[in-house]
């Protein structure tokens, strides 16, 4: 039988969806990505089609594989890792998706949650999810789609709806139909899980009108979920890790403890802060969350962590591209940010979906202040990418309030971390080094690591982070008073912006 040598990492994210090969040095050996169609049915609304994504995993797996030049036995096992609100409903019989996937940017319930936090629902929630009430989070999504399928004449049979996040329907279909389940990280992110005794919360049950028996299983992020089915790749391979993309990243960096954060630079911006084995609770609208847990024997190991998520990063650099057409690739940004000195008195407000951490403001819309006849092109671009640095900025500071100490490195990961503008503005207007690694796939590499110790395939979690190669370090230049001058004005934009839509 020949040996494994190989973990597979599945990321399914929001604009795209890869499958990538580690070896065993904890290096890219290969991998094969397809962007994935967005759809806007209304504003304010995104949508996925499941069997794309579904499809598109089946591809990127085969194709990894034929680029590796390797037999599927060669891999050791699968780590999953995806998009982690975005949810849909399907048929457990024949496999078919009810709608399309309402994708964690979409807004359609914001009306929902208003009206929730009318009836004075806000601290319950928070209390026992550790969530802010919010659009942004699946409970008030499958309310809506499983509202919206009491319209179908027949309505579907209860018995034979199935409801899940990516992970849950990816998971389903790669063992055939056999296991519906999820990991505590993701189940975490619904806004239906008890965070002290991590099941399913009887309460946002009732109070989002969802039926226990349609949703998976919640099992530790690190442990066995079932094997994939031979006629996908002509093996059975263990599906050994399942986590939420951002706790992802926060494995693959080796933040398993208090004090060790990162931010992820994605579609969203995302920034994680470790608080070990006890819930840390926020004072500046931070959300409480999974990291990710694992089994000993009959104890169960839990990790929490405090997150600021921001909705609008790398899809305000897609938006200067496919929307308003003033790029031609996100590569061009950073150059084209350096031409000029400054934003020439431009800023930009970065709430394409609302504003997430710390304001929380579903209402928001994107804007451009301070406009003049000076304002080109290139201002308006580098306005864009110190809107980015600036939101993170806003997030670090709610961190260091909330642990009372002060951030002293920054790591970071994502495609858009790529961006030297970006990441050198960031390390000025916070004051303090960003690090920056080779392999910018940190949820992929994240989910490889966790699969792989798994089965063995890895012995020491710790020497696989300490490993990890460090691209760049940033380090603060003599720009930072200006960037830091700069950051209040920012702020009063934002407060514009709030507001905006009364829906």
């Amino acid at each position: 039988m020949t040996a494994p040598t190989y973990v597979m990492a599945l990321d399914l994210g929001t604009t795209g969806n890869r499958a990538i090969l580690f070896d065993r040095h904890g290096t890219i050996a290969a991998q094969a990505y397809k962007e994935l169609t967005q759809y806007y049915p209304h504003p304010g609304w995104v949508e996925h089609d499941p069997r794309e994504i579904w499809d598109d995993t089946c591809w990127a797996m085969q194709a990894a594989i034929k680029k590796a030049g390797i037999q599927p036995q060669q891999i050791a096992s699968i780590g999953l890792t995806v998009q982690r609100e975005t949810c849909l409903l399907w048929n457990k019989t024949t496999g078919r998706p009810l709608h399309n996937a309402i994708v964690w940017q979409d807004r359609r319930t914001a009306a929902i949650c208003r009206q929730l936090a009318e009836q004075g629902h806000v601290d319950e929630i928070y209390d026992r999810t550790g969530l802010v009430l919010d659009a942004y989070f699946s409970a008030s999504k499958l309310h809506w789609l499983l509202k919206h399928l009491e319209k179908d004449d027949p309505p579907m049979e209860p018995d034979n709806i199935l409801a899940g996040t990516i992970d849950s329907w990816v998971l389903w279909n790669l063992t055939g139909g056999q296991v519906h389940a999820t990991d505590d990280s993701s189940a975490s992110r619904t806004m239906l899980l008890n965070l002290v005794d991590r099941q399913w919360d009887d309460k946002m049950l009732s109070l989002f009108g969802i039926p226990r028996e349609i949703l998976p299983s919640i099992q530790p992020s690190i442990g066995h979920f079932g094997k994939l089915v031979p006629d996908i790749l002509g093996a059975e391979i263990p599906i050994t890790a399942i986590f939420g993309d951002q706790q992802a990243a926060l494995y693959a960096h080796g933040c398993d403890r208090p004090g060790l954060l990162k931010c992820t630079y994605g579609t969203g911006c995302f920034l994680v802060s470790h608080t070990g084995n006890a819930i840390a609770r926020s004072k500046n609208h931070l959300l409480s969350t999974i990291a990710w847990t694992q089994s000993h024997g009959d104890q169960t190991e839990v990790g929490y962590a405090l997150e600021g998520s921001m909705f609008t990063a790398g899809a305000c650099i897609q938006w200067l591209r496919d929307g308003l057409k003033l790029i031609t690739a996100a590569s061009d940004t950073g150059p084209m940010a350096e031409q000029v000195s400054d934003n020439a008195g431009a800023y930009f407000v970065p709430a394409l979906s609302g504003l997430g951490a710390p304001h929380w403001d579903m209402t928001a819309r994107g804007a451009f202040l301070g406009l003049t006849a000076a304002v080109q092109r290139e201002h308006m671009v580098r306005a864009v990418l110190e809107a980015i640095a600036y939101q993170a900025c806003e997030v670090v500071t709610a961190i260091d309030q909330d642990g009372g100490t002060k951030t002293t490195l920054l790591k970071v990961d994502g495609g858009a971390c790529q961006n030297d503008f970006l990441m050198q503005f960031q390390a000025d207007v916070l004051g303090i080094p960003v690090e920056r690694p080779a392999i910018l796939d940190a949820t992929a590499q994240g989910a490889a690591f966790a699969a792989g110790l798994a089965v063995g395939f890895w012995d020491d979690y710790r020497t696989l982070v300490d490993q990890r190669k460090i691209d760049r370090v940033f380090e603060p230049s003599a720009n930072r008073d200006r960037a830091q001058s700069q950051f209040s004005r920012w702020q009063q934009a934002v407060e514009r912006s709030k507001h905006w839509l009364e829906e």
